[in-house]
C-alpha cells in the first residue's frame, strides 16, 4: 500500500480516538466489520471513496480536509489575553477566554432545554448552535457565541466544539455513546446547571425561539437538509469558514430579523 493509504490510516484512527468513538461504533457508521475497520487503520487495506464520504459525515470534517494529510481543523482555547497563536498549516481556530466561558454556558444552557431528546445528538446539536449564533447575529448584529463554522456537505459544524468539550468532560457534561434508529448517535448529557447570569435576557430569547421551534424536533438528516438552504451556507465554498455577514442575505423563513422598519427610514 503506498505512503499516502498509510498516513491517511494513521490520521482516521487518530480522529477517531480523538471524537471517543470505538472501532465498533465506526464499523457500524460506514456498514462494515470491525475488523475491516481495523485493517484501514492498521493501513493494510484501501478505504473507498464512498467509505472517505461516509467518514466525512461521521467526523463532521470536510473530506478535504480529512484526505488533505497536511491539515487537520485545531482549535485553541486561550486561558490569558495574551497568548498568540503560531503558524501552522491547516485550520486554526484560537478561542478567547470570554468566548468559551459564552460557549459553555449557551452549550449546557441547550442541553438542560433539548439534550435528552432522543432525536438530539451531537450533529443536530452542531445546527441548533448556528441557528442560534447566526439568528442572533442578524437580529443584532452582534456575535453571541461567536463560534467559527466550517460549510461541512452535512452542514454548518462549530470548529470549537470537540475541543471545548473536551474541555468540560467530568465535571460539566458527560458524553454518551448511543444509537438512534440504529445509527451511532454522541449524546451530551449536562452535570450542572447553567450559569444565567453569563447569558442575558436578549440572548436567552434568541436561544429559546431556536430550541422551541421544530428545529429542536428534527433528526440529524432533516436538520442538515434544512440548513442546506440557508443562504449563508449555499455561498459557502465546501470546508470554507461561512461568513457572519451573508446572513443579511437571507430569505424567509430563515430570516429572523423584520427589516420593514427600516426600509422606510
Amino acid at each position: 500500500m503506498d505512503v499516502f493509504y498509510k498516513k491517511l490510516s494513521k490520521k482516521i484512527k487518530a480522529v477517531r480516538e480523538r471524537l471517543g468513538f470505538s472501532q465498533e461504533t465506526l464499523a457500524k457508521a460506514l456498514d462494515i466489520s470491525r475488523v475491516a475497520v481495523s485493517q484501514i487503520e492498521n493501513g493494510d487495506r484501501k478505504i473507498s471513496a464512498e467509505e472517505i464520504a461516509k467518514l466525512s459525515k461521521v467526523f463532521n470534517m470536510p473530506t478535504d480536509i480529512l484526505l488533505d494529510l497536511d491539515k487537520d481543523v485545531e482549535v485553541v482555547l486561550e486561558k490569558t489575553m495574551e497568548e498568540k497563536p503560531k503558524e501552522k498549516t491547516g485550520i486554526r481556530i484560537s478561542v478567547p477566554q470570554k468566548n468559551l466561558e459564552k460557549f459553555k454556558e449557551v452549550l449546557l444552557y441547550v442541553l438542560s432545554k433539548v439534550g435528552s431528546k432522543p432525536n438530539v445528538g451531537e450533529s443536530v446539536l452542531y445546527k441548533l448552535l448556528y441557528f442560534v449564533d447566526f439568528n442572533y447575529y442578524e437580529k443584532y448584529e452582534e456575535q453571541l457565541i461567536g463560534a467559527t463554522y466550517i460549510k461541512n456537505h452535512y452542514g454548518p459544524t462549530p470548529t470549537e466544539f470537540i475541543k471545548i468539550v473536551e474541555d468540560m468532560e467530568g465535571k460539566d457534561l458527560k458524553k454518551v455513546q448511543d444509537s438512534y434508529f440504529q445509527y451511532p448517535q454522541t449524546k451530551y448529557l449536562p452535570l450542572r446547571k447553567p450559569d444565567l447570569s453569563k447569558i442575558n435576557a436578549q440572548e436567552q430569547k434568541v436561544i429559546d425561539d431556536v430550541i422551541n421551534s421544530s428545529l429542536s424536533d428534527m433528526n440529524a438528516t432533516q436538520i442538515s437538509e434544512y440548513s442546506h438552504n440557508d443562504v449563508p451556507w449555499q455561498t459557502t465554498e465546501e470546508g470554507a469558514v461561512i461568513d457572519y455577514e451573508s446572513v443579511f442575505y437571507r430569505t424567509p423563513p430563515y430570516s429572523v430579523r423584520d427589516y420593514s422598519d427600516e426600509d422606510i427610514q
